[in-house]
Protein backbone atom coordinates (compact mmCIF):
# COMPACT_ATOMS: atom_id res chain seq x y z
CA UNK A 1 0.00 0.00 0.00
CA UNK A 2 1.25 3.41 -1.21
CA UNK A 3 2.05 5.67 1.59
CA UNK A 4 -0.27 8.44 2.03
CA UNK A 5 3.03 11.08 2.18
CA UNK A 6 4.17 9.79 -1.43
CA UNK A 7 0.99 11.66 -2.78
CA UNK A 8 1.08 15.20 -4.50
CA UNK A 9 -1.91 17.46 -5.06
CA UNK A 10 -2.21 16.20 -8.68
CA UNK A 11 -3.03 12.61 -7.32
CA UNK A 12 -6.47 14.07 -6.07
CA UNK A 13 -7.33 16.11 -9.22
CA UNK A 14 -10.82 14.76 -10.39
CA UNK A 15 -10.34 16.35 -14.06
CA UNK A 16 -8.19 18.15 -16.69
CA UNK A 17 -7.44 21.46 -17.22
CA UNK A 18 -9.43 21.38 -20.11
CA UNK A 19 -12.41 19.68 -18.68
CA UNK A 20 -12.17 22.25 -15.70
CA UNK A 21 -12.05 25.94 -18.64
CA UNK A 22 -14.56 23.54 -21.12
CA UNK A 23 -17.01 23.73 -18.03
CA UNK A 24 -16.64 27.77 -17.22
CA UNK A 25 -17.35 27.96 -21.42
CA UNK A 26 -20.70 26.23 -20.94
CA UNK A 27 -21.48 27.63 -17.90
CA UNK A 28 -21.31 31.49 -19.59
CA UNK A 29 -22.71 30.17 -22.35
CA UNK A 30 -26.05 28.68 -20.77
CA UNK A 31 -26.44 31.82 -18.13
CA UNK A 32 -25.99 35.07 -21.10
CA UNK A 33 -26.76 37.26 -20.49
CA UNK A 34 -26.62 37.18 -16.91
CA UNK A 35 -22.77 38.38 -16.78
CA UNK A 36 -24.00 42.01 -17.70
CA UNK A 37 -26.81 42.09 -15.32
CA UNK A 38 -23.80 41.43 -13.10
CA UNK A 39 -21.50 43.30 -14.20
CA UNK A 40 -23.97 46.30 -13.64
CA UNK A 41 -24.61 45.20 -9.44
CA UNK A 42 -20.80 45.68 -9.20
CA UNK A 43 -21.40 48.68 -11.53
CA UNK A 44 -23.86 49.61 -8.75
CA UNK A 45 -21.96 48.65 -4.93
CA UNK A 46 -19.62 50.87 -7.00
CA UNK A 47 -21.64 53.92 -7.06
CA UNK A 48 -23.38 53.19 -3.86
CA UNK A 49 -19.89 53.07 -2.22
CA UNK A 50 -19.47 57.03 -2.92
CA UNK A 51 -23.23 57.88 -2.17
CA UNK A 52 -22.78 56.96 1.55
CA UNK A 53 -26.30 56.72 2.11
CA UNK A 54 -28.26 54.84 5.03
CA UNK A 55 -29.31 51.82 2.90
CA UNK A 56 -25.72 51.53 1.61
CA UNK A 57 -24.60 48.75 3.59
CA UNK A 58 -27.65 46.93 3.28
CA UNK A 59 -28.04 47.15 -0.45
CA UNK A 60 -24.30 46.18 -1.28
CA UNK A 61 -24.66 43.33 1.42
CA UNK A 62 -28.11 41.88 -0.44
CA UNK A 63 -26.30 42.25 -3.88
CA UNK A 64 -23.03 40.15 -2.92
CA UNK A 65 -25.28 37.79 -1.03
CA UNK A 66 -27.64 37.30 -4.18
CA UNK A 67 -24.11 36.44 -5.87
CA UNK A 68 -22.96 34.10 -3.33
CA UNK A 69 -25.98 32.24 -3.37
CA UNK A 70 -26.49 31.70 -7.45
CA UNK A 71 -22.95 31.12 -7.64
CA UNK A 72 -23.48 28.13 -4.89
CA UNK A 73 -26.52 26.73 -7.02
CA UNK A 74 -26.17 27.99 -10.77
CA UNK A 75 -21.76 26.69 -10.43
CA UNK A 76 -21.35 24.38 -7.92
CA UNK A 77 -24.13 22.62 -7.66
CA UNK A 78 -25.27 22.70 -10.91
CA UNK A 79 -22.16 22.35 -12.84
CA UNK A 80 -19.08 22.02 -10.99
CA UNK A 81 -20.64 18.99 -8.79
CA UNK A 82 -20.50 17.00 -12.18
CA UNK A 83 -16.47 16.93 -12.32
CA UNK A 84 -15.72 17.47 -8.81
CA UNK A 85 -18.08 15.52 -5.55
CA UNK A 86 -16.83 18.08 -3.19
CA UNK A 87 -18.48 20.89 -4.98
CA UNK A 88 -21.53 20.08 -3.25
CA UNK A 89 -20.09 20.61 0.03
CA UNK A 90 -18.79 24.16 -1.14
CA UNK A 91 -21.95 24.79 -2.83
CA UNK A 92 -23.55 24.67 1.30
CA UNK A 93 -20.17 27.02 2.25
CA UNK A 94 -20.93 29.67 -0.63
CA UNK A 95 -25.14 29.53 0.41
CA UNK A 96 -23.86 30.31 4.11
CA UNK A 97 -21.63 33.34 3.17
CA UNK A 98 -24.90 35.01 1.26
CA UNK A 99 -26.80 34.13 4.53
CA UNK A 100 -23.86 35.68 6.69
CA UNK A 101 -23.70 38.69 4.49
CA UNK A 102 -27.67 38.87 4.67
CA UNK A 103 -27.37 39.16 8.29
CA UNK A 104 -24.61 40.63 9.25
CA UNK A 105 -24.77 43.11 6.75
CA UNK A 106 -28.36 43.72 5.80
CA UNK A 107 -30.26 42.72 8.67
CA UNK A 108 -28.59 42.82 12.08
CA UNK A 109 -26.21 45.93 12.45
CA UNK A 110 -25.64 46.91 8.99
CA UNK A 111 -22.16 48.44 8.22
CA UNK A 112 -21.08 51.60 6.27
CA UNK A 113 -18.77 51.71 3.68
CA UNK A 114 -15.77 53.93 3.10
CA UNK A 115 -13.01 54.30 0.04
CA UNK A 116 -10.98 56.57 1.25
CA UNK A 117 -9.40 57.79 4.40
CA UNK A 118 -6.94 54.99 4.91
CA UNK A 119 -5.35 52.32 3.48
CA UNK A 120 -6.83 49.41 4.59
CA UNK A 121 -10.11 51.49 2.66
CA UNK A 122 -8.38 52.19 -0.50
CA UNK A 123 -6.93 48.51 -0.79
CA UNK A 124 -10.21 46.91 -0.51
CA UNK A 125 -11.53 49.60 -2.96
CA UNK A 126 -8.66 48.25 -5.30
CA UNK A 127 -9.46 44.63 -4.90
CA UNK A 128 -12.92 45.31 -6.01
CA UNK A 129 -12.61 47.21 -8.57
CA UNK A 130 -9.34 44.43 -9.47
CA UNK A 131 -12.61 41.68 -9.29
CA UNK A 132 -14.76 43.70 -11.61
CA UNK A 133 -12.62 44.84 -14.33
CA UNK A 134 -9.38 42.92 -14.23
CA UNK A 135 -9.73 39.57 -12.90
CA UNK A 136 -12.17 38.31 -15.56
CA UNK A 137 -9.53 40.06 -18.23
CA UNK A 138 -6.56 37.16 -16.77
CA UNK A 139 -7.78 34.17 -18.40
CA UNK A 140 -7.65 35.27 -21.92
CA UNK A 141 -4.33 37.61 -20.99
CA UNK A 142 -2.62 34.04 -20.30
CA UNK A 143 -4.17 32.09 -23.39
CA UNK A 144 -7.78 31.19 -22.53
CA UNK A 145 -10.57 32.64 -24.64
CA UNK A 146 -12.88 35.34 -23.55
CA UNK A 147 -15.45 32.51 -23.67
CA UNK A 148 -14.37 31.08 -20.43
CA UNK A 149 -13.74 34.30 -19.13
CA UNK A 150 -14.60 34.39 -15.19
CA UNK A 151 -16.98 37.42 -14.42
CA UNK A 152 -18.06 39.07 -10.96
CA UNK A 153 -21.14 37.42 -9.46
CA UNK A 154 -21.54 34.14 -11.61
CA UNK A 155 -17.91 32.89 -10.99
CA UNK A 156 -16.57 32.45 -7.22
CA UNK A 157 -13.21 33.89 -7.93
CA UNK A 158 -13.88 37.45 -8.50
CA UNK A 159 -16.67 37.21 -6.23
CA UNK A 160 -14.67 36.13 -3.72
CA UNK A 161 -12.04 38.71 -4.14
CA UNK A 162 -14.78 41.23 -4.30
CA UNK A 163 -16.26 40.58 -1.08
CA UNK A 164 -13.31 40.99 0.47
CA UNK A 165 -12.24 44.08 -0.95
CA UNK A 166 -16.37 45.23 0.78
CA UNK A 167 -15.32 43.58 3.89
CA UNK A 168 -12.40 45.19 4.03
CA UNK A 169 -14.01 48.54 3.44
CA UNK A 170 -16.61 47.74 6.39
CA UNK A 171 -16.57 51.15 9.39
CA UNK A 172 -15.86 47.69 11.29
CA UNK A 173 -13.56 44.49 11.40
CA UNK A 174 -16.41 41.81 9.71
CA UNK A 175 -14.57 38.74 10.36
CA UNK A 176 -17.46 36.35 9.93
CA UNK A 177 -17.85 37.44 6.24
CA UNK A 178 -14.72 37.39 5.84
CA UNK A 179 -13.85 33.58 6.46
CA UNK A 180 -15.42 31.93 3.48
CA UNK A 181 -13.76 34.13 0.78
CA UNK A 182 -10.58 33.60 2.48
CA UNK A 183 -11.30 29.76 2.42
CA UNK A 184 -11.61 29.76 -1.49
CA UNK A 185 -9.22 31.90 -2.31
CA UNK A 186 -6.74 28.47 -0.42
CA UNK A 187 -9.17 26.64 -2.55
CA UNK A 188 -9.09 27.92 -5.81
CA UNK A 189 -5.28 28.61 -5.80
CA UNK A 190 -4.37 25.44 -4.45
CA UNK A 191 -6.52 23.76 -7.65
CA UNK A 192 -4.99 25.94 -10.33
CA UNK A 193 -1.46 25.60 -8.93
CA UNK A 194 -2.04 21.56 -8.94
CA UNK A 195 -3.29 22.36 -12.96
CA UNK A 196 -0.06 24.40 -13.66
CA UNK A 197 -2.14 27.54 -14.59
CA UNK A 198 0.04 30.58 -15.25
CA UNK A 199 -2.76 32.54 -12.71
CA UNK A 200 -2.62 30.27 -10.17
CA UNK A 201 -1.00 33.21 -7.94
CA UNK A 202 -4.00 35.89 -8.14
CA UNK A 203 -6.19 33.86 -5.33
CA UNK A 204 -3.27 33.54 -2.63
CA UNK A 205 -2.08 36.84 -3.28
CA UNK A 206 -5.37 38.49 -2.85
CA UNK A 207 -6.05 36.07 0.41
CA UNK A 208 -2.38 37.83 1.73
CA UNK A 209 -3.41 40.63 1.08
CA UNK A 210 -7.04 40.53 2.62
CA UNK A 211 -5.43 39.32 5.60
CA UNK A 212 -3.04 41.66 6.07
CA UNK A 213 -5.25 44.60 5.70
CA UNK A 214 -7.32 43.04 8.03
CA UNK A 215 -4.97 43.14 10.76
CA UNK A 216 -3.69 46.20 10.02
CA UNK A 217 -7.56 47.68 10.64
CA UNK A 218 -7.88 45.39 13.74
CA UNK A 219 -4.68 46.97 15.36
CA UNK A 220 -6.17 50.69 14.06
CA UNK A 221 -9.22 50.33 15.31
CA UNK A 222 -7.91 48.83 18.49
CA UNK A 223 -5.62 52.02 19.09
CA UNK A 224 -8.45 54.45 17.99
CA UNK A 225 -10.56 53.37 20.85
CA UNK A 226 -7.69 53.20 23.28
CA UNK A 227 -7.07 56.17 22.83
CA UNK A 228 -10.66 57.48 23.15
CA UNK A 229 -10.90 55.47 26.24
CA UNK A 230 -13.43 53.03 24.64
CA UNK A 231 -12.93 49.18 25.96
CA UNK A 232 -11.53 47.34 22.98
CA UNK A 233 -14.61 45.06 21.73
Amino acid sequence: MTEWWTYSLSDFLLFSPRTYYRLFELYNADIWPIQILTVMLGGAILALIRWNGVWQGRAVAAILAMCWIWIAWAFHAERYATINWAATYIAMLFVAEGLALLVVGAIRSPFRLRSGGSVVNRGGLCLFVFALLLQPAIGPLVGRTWTQAEIFGVAPDPTAVATLGVALMADRVVRNIMVVPLVWCVVSGATLWTMEAPDAFVMPVAALLGIGLLIWKAWTLRRSRRAAGIAPV
